[in-house]
């Protein structure tokens, strides 16, 4: 039961660590672009910086001050210039996580559960619901694959295709508990794409 804790938390931490940025930060109602919004509302660029590198700060601020310039010209003009400024900043942040762009999605865009429940429980201050989300998958998974295990596990030596079915799922079973395993206890710096 402890190793299972110790699992679920590491897991719980990789999710919130990846989540506020993996697949909904190029969205047009993702986290980046709401703080690139909210800076132009405000004309306040210190709520773009933190998610850029700062080897990227001169290309943004000379951006955001064109486009607080172009926004005045007519509401056309700000819809382009809001549009190429959400693109650059995202852009620049996706590089800086060592993703590629590849153009900003609508708002409501598919995320994963997991970023979903992630995102509430930075959202509430509340994590339970999310323990007991990750809680319950990888329960289900393991119990899953144990349980082909045991219904292939009791094969006769001369039943090479039961055998084979026996192996295919151990080896199913061991390697679905080794990606566990190895999610949570891996840090996960930057963007993270599934194998």
């Amino acid at each position: 039961m402890v190793i299972l804790f110790t699992i679920l938390v590491a897991l719980v931490l990789y999710f919130l660590k990846t989540s506020i940025c993996e697949a909904h930060c190029d969205t047009m109602d993702g986290p980046v672009v709401q703080a690139a919004q909210k800076a132009l509302e405000t004309k306040n660029i210190n709520l773009i910086l933190i998610w850029i590198p700062p080897e990227n700060e001169a290309e943004i601020q000379d951006i955001f001050q064109k486009t607080l310039n172009i926004r005045e010209l007519s509401p056309e003009a700000r819809e382009l210039a809001d549009r190429l400024f959400f693109e650059t900043l995202v852009r620049l942040h996706r590089a800086g996580e060592g993703a590629p762009f590849t153009g900003l999605k609508p708002a409501g865009s598919e995320s994963s559960p997991a970023i979903q429940a992630a995102d509430q429980a930075i959202h509430t201050g509340e994590i339970q619901n999310l323990l007991e989300q990750i809680t319950d998958i990888v329960v289900q998974g393991i119990k899953k694959h144990f349980q082909q295990v045991k219904i292939h596990r009791d094969f006769p030596s001369d039943d090479i295709p039961a055998g084979r079915k026996y192996i295919a799922s151990y080896v199913e079973f061991i390697h679905y508990v080794e990606r566990i395993f190895k999610t949570a206890s891996t840090s996960a710096p930057g963007h993270f794409h599934e194998e």
